[in-house]
């Protein structure tokens, strides 16, 4: 007899139905939940409430596409090599979803949510969670999660975007104020302004919807997989691979012996 306490609760399918989280995927779910919806259900077991649909949703959006970067010119180089295989030019774009791009906001949501938890349990302020954190990893010379970007100053506009439509929803809590925190800190530590950036926005806003820093890399994943198949969409239509290749051959030079 199998072990009750063994198994999944996600899915299960009959000769004619689909179950997810108890529902019927053809019956309850196609045709009158939305993608968003259906990711946070998926996840929590729950639909989400329009607060949290929004956040999600903005996430997702503010997440999909970042340009020419190391994980879509992976994705357009492997597809241009293995053009059968389209699954695996979007598995090779995904494992670029690193601690340099979007990986960051678990080790973001991660700090929050050990922060905000000192916090609520009385043992300090957000001020001093902000000043006492920031002033180990700047000692360290660590790099700070959810802060910085090589192309967006004074501010990345997707920051202050993400936190506006979590604030009109009336979702937007804790982290979201402890992340503005670190924001002063850190300026007064560094004696300029330090751009707040995506990850940290979608850390926090993630975090006050009560997603665990586990999980909310995955966010990145399931947007970002949706950019990088439009990458390969552009890649049949005016291919770059071979382009990006050439570059590469006549830019970078061999030095080693025997020519």
């Amino acid at each position: 007899m199998t072990d009750p306490g063994i198994g999944t609760q996600i899915a299960t399918s009959t000769v004619d139905q689909i179950y997810i989280r108890g529902r019927s995927l053809v019956d309850d779910l196609m045709g009158s939940t939305d993608f968003t919806s259906m990711v946070f259900f998926h996840l929590r077991g729950r639909l989400p409430t329009e607060g949290e649909k929004a956040v999600v949703n903005a996430c997702l959006v503010g997440v999909m596409e970042h340009g020419l970067t190391p994980s879509s010119i992976a994705a357009r180089l492997i597809y241009s090599s293995s053009p059968e295989a389209m699954q695996a030019a979007v598995a090779g774009g995904l494992l670029g979803a690193g601690s340099a791009f979007l990986g960051v906001m678990e080790e973001s949501a991660q700090m929050l949510q050990e922060g905000r938890d000192l916090v609520r349990r009385g043992e300090t302020t957000a001020e001093e969670v902000a000043r006492d954190r920031l002033s180990e990893l700047l000692a360290a010379g660590r790099p700070i999660p959810g802060f910085g970007h090589h192309i967006h100053r004074p501010d990345d506009p997707r920051t202050p975007k993400l936190l506006e439509i979590a604030e009109e929803h009336g979702v937007s809590g804790e982290h979201a104020e402890l992340l503005k925190a670190l924001s002063r800190v850190m300026d007064e530590l560094k004696g300029r302004h330090v751009t707040v950036n995506a990850t940290g926005a979608v850390a926090a806003v993630l975090s006050d919807i009560g997603f665990s820093y586990r999980i909310v890399r995955g966010f990145a994943l399931i947007g970002r997989c949706a950019g990088l198949v439009g990458h390969i969409a552009e890649e049949q239509e005016t291919p770059l691979g071979r382009v990006l290749w050439d570059m590469a051959d006549e830019h970078v030079p061999y030095l080693g012996e025997g020519v």
